[in-house]
């Protein structure tokens, strides 16, 4: 099935008229939910995007402080729930950061906390609140284009398109299901 998180009166009319196979809809919920609980596919959460304030943060470092800081602020950074993306990138800005906060305020109390515990770390910190987020979405066809460049992922991808892939987890978004 190329979308199990299908609503179930979609899935059933598949089921109808591909399969003919004829299930009620608590009978097919009991299945998504049973092949859920097995880990037989992932299931993406995409939050709302309205929901949701983002921001986007750049931290440059203070050199002189940094072998003795750095370790100690990237796990707070690691582990911290606000935190979507944490990179290194090739500029001033050595690691830059996509966050969500519920507010405003909840962002600016955050980076308070933040200065006040690794602020001898940081030369310079830039903030850009993304004030629209237009598409928040990592499509799973992507991953499929770098397995084609292989020969072990195209043989990866042809089997799985095949259905000889029954113990592995399937994307739920229908997406990479052909070839490039």
């Amino acid at each position: 099935m190329d979308n199990p998180t299908a609503p179930v009166r979609e899935i059933r009319g598949i089921l109808a008229e591909e399969y003919e196979i004829e299930l009620s809809h608590n009978r097919v919920n009991e299945l998504l939910h049973d092949l859920s609980d097995r880990d037989v596919f992932r299931e993406s959460i995409l939050p709302n995007k309205r929901i949701l304030d983002y921001h986007s943060f750049r931290i440059a470092f203070h050199y002189p402080n940094f072998e003795q800081q750095w370790e100690a602020c990237y796990w707070e950074l690691m582990e911290d729930p606000h935190v979507v993306m944490f990179c290194n990138a090739d500029s001033s800005y050595h690691w830059q950061l996509l966050m969500q906060f519920n507010t405003d305020s909840e962002a600016e109390r955050w980076m308070h906390h933040f200065f006040k515990k690794h602020g001898s770390l940081i030369a310079q910190f830039d903030n850009t609140k993304l004030t629209t987020v237009h598409k928040f979405h990592a499509n799973s066809s992507v991953f499929d284009e770098k397995l084609w460049q292989t020969e072990a992922g195209r043989e990866y991808l042809q089997s799985a398109q095949e259905g000889h892939n029954d113990e592995e987890t399937i994307a739920t978004d229908g997406s990479g299901d052909t070839p490039p």
